[in-house]
């Protein structure tokens, strides 16, 4: 038998909704965590597509997250604006954000959102790009659970904090920039443990501060940052956008976002968002924009930032998603129990 399967995305999301709602989780927040966590698969994100279900699951099932929570907003500023996602799953406070941010950066030419008490926030990249497809610039920065150190420590202080950034173009779809302070996202490596394979050297380290390929002792140690001491400081510089400023709990703080036990997480996330006649016309912006993007594709053996994934989406929706048969059973099995 085939370890993979091909779905329609829609019957995969109504699956991934099913599962969340029979563990504990309302309809609406169901509904919007299942959108994520498909896209993501389709977009080829795997680490932060429906692998996550089955933690997801087990903890709003223990109530380390509240499968019930509404998120709350208060404005704080002329244009900035406070969410609370009252310990839930990050995704129905970042639709807030993105339902709120557009109409306050055409107003006031830049806005921002701080989200706090928040969970896993996925794939960052799927964030900005809606608000690109409603015509403004956009960035996220979040924070996780400890997992890379300090550059010349082995003790973990910092998660891997993903940025991501949206540009709306004139007759394509929104340039996306996604990517974590990581080698490689730490969800690729649960994947791998999920299918005890082995990952690549210089992925990780192990609890004992050396390199490992073995996906379970990498859980357990750090994740190496991109550009080494200078991913590290950027890990640091993400920490306290998402941290110091939303007041949420900083990397070392928060709680596992795989496992069902201890605390919740309570971790933060930043959505800032300039208005593309913000600082000069708009069609300063999108004909500069176009200067720059056309010289790099144009480049032998160049691609913009978010094609591969923009591709895939695309064929995902035509041909189906291709998922992993073992995982896909995880998650039937936890739908079923409804």
């Amino acid at each position: 038998m085939s370890e993979t399967i091909t779905l329609n995305p829609g019957e995969l999301e109504t699956l991934v909704r099913r599962a969340l709602v029979a563990s504990n989780t309302s309809e609406n927040t169901a509904g919007s965590v299942a959108r994520a966590l498909v896209t993501a698969e389709c977009a080829g994100q795997k680490g932060h597509g429906i692998s996550r279900v089955a933690s997801y699951s087990a903890q709003a099932r223990s109530g380390k997250v509240d499968g019930h929570a509404t998120p709350t907003l208060t404005a704080v500023k002329t244009a900035t604006v406070h969410i609370d996602a009252n310990h839930g799953f990050a995704y129905p406070a970042i639709d807030l954000a993105i339902e709120t941010l557009p109409a306050l950066t055409r107003e006031h030419g830049l806005s921002a959102v701080g989200i706090n008490h928040s969970h896993h926030s996925g794939q960052a990249g799927y964030h900005v790009e809606r608000l690109a497809q409603q015509g403004v610039i956009a960035m996220m920065f979040g924070n996780s659970p400890q997992a890379i150190a300090p550059w010349g420590s082995t003790t973990p202080v910092y998660g891997t904090n993903p940025l991501a950034f949206a540009a709306p173009r004139k007759d394509a779809s929104p340039l996306v920039v996604d990517l974590s302070l990581t080698k490689v996202a730490r969800g690729k490596i649960m994947v791998a443990a999920k299918n005890d394979e082995a990952i690549p050297q210089g992925w990780a380290l192990g609890p004992d501060g050396e390199p490992t390929t073995d996906p379970h002792l990498a859980l357990k140690g750090t994740m190496l940052p991109i550009g080494d001491a200078k991913g590290a400081a950027l890990a640091m510089v993400f920490e306290i956008l998402a941290v110091a400023l939303t007041g949420a709990n900083f990397g070392y703080e928060a709680s596992s976002f795989f496992e069902a036990e201890g605390d919740r997480p309570g971790v933060g996330q930043i959505l800032i968002a300039f208005a593309t006649d913000g600082i000069r016309d708009e069609g300063v912006f999108a004909d500069r924009l176009e200067a720059l993007l056309g010289l790099v594709a144009s480049q032998e053996g160049v691609r913009l930032p978010g094609t591969r994934s923009q591709a895939l989406k695309q064929v995902a929706l035509k041909d189906g998603v291709t998922v992993s048969r073992a995982i896909l059973a995880d998650v039937q099995k936890i739908a079923s129990s409804l």
